[in-house]
């Protein structure tokens, strides 16, 4: 399973980005999907996340600013960001848990996009 990100770059403080996270190979479901980011010298932390049904739910500093939403058919998630702060600089991972036909969840991460939000 592979899971290829893409939508990253620089913007400046109160514009938008979309990031988009498309998932492939041996595929059954895909339990959740979500992102993550990591700031320099700091740890990975949850932005938001969403599952099958569509439930989310997103870390307050996201709250009201970034939107999660996924496309089921295409195994594919989307992070609308908007109102982006400086704060909001690291990179960006996109995580899935996939099942397989043999019913073994197995958690993926993309090899992360870089957003950059200036002053």
């Amino acid at each position: 399973v592979q899971l290829v990100e893409s939508g990253g770059g620089l913007v400046q403080a109160g514009g938008s980005l979309r990031l988009s996270c498309a998932a492939s190979g041996s595929i059954f479901s895909i339990n959740v999907m979500g992102w993550y980011r990591q700031a320099p010298g700091k740890q990975r932390e949850l932005v938001a996340l969403i599952n099958t049904g569509g439930s989310t739910n997103y870390a307050d500093s996201v709250k009201g600013r970034f939107t999660i939403s996924r496309d089921n058919a295409k195994n594919t998630v989307y992070l609308q960001m908007n109102s982006l702060k400086p704060e909001d600089t690291a990179v960006y991972y996109c995580n899935a848990i996939v099942q397989t036909k043999m019913l073994i969840a197995t958690s993926y991460w993309g090899q992360g996009t870089q957003v950059t939000v200036s002053s």
